[in-house]
């Protein structure tokens, strides 16, 4: 069950990849949209690194 956590965790990855490509590729017509996606890329970034330390967490007490 764990591997199914670690590879969960890089979707967001993936996700923050995607915002921060849609980001980039309307900067110039749709500004605001552009800084909701960046919001977006930092929320998926933070998820990961929480999501990583829970996992390692839970691991580390069921050792």
């Amino acid at each position: 069950m764990s591997k199914f956590f670690r590879y969960f965790e890089y979707a967001y990855l993936l996700f923050a990849a995607f915002f921060l490509f849609e980001a980039f590729r309307i900067w110039s017509t749709e500004r605001n949209r552009a800084y909701l996606f960046l919001f977006f890329v930092c929320i998926a970034i933070f998820m990961f690194f929480f999501k990583r330390r829970f996992r390692r967490k839970y691991e580390d007490r069921n050792k």
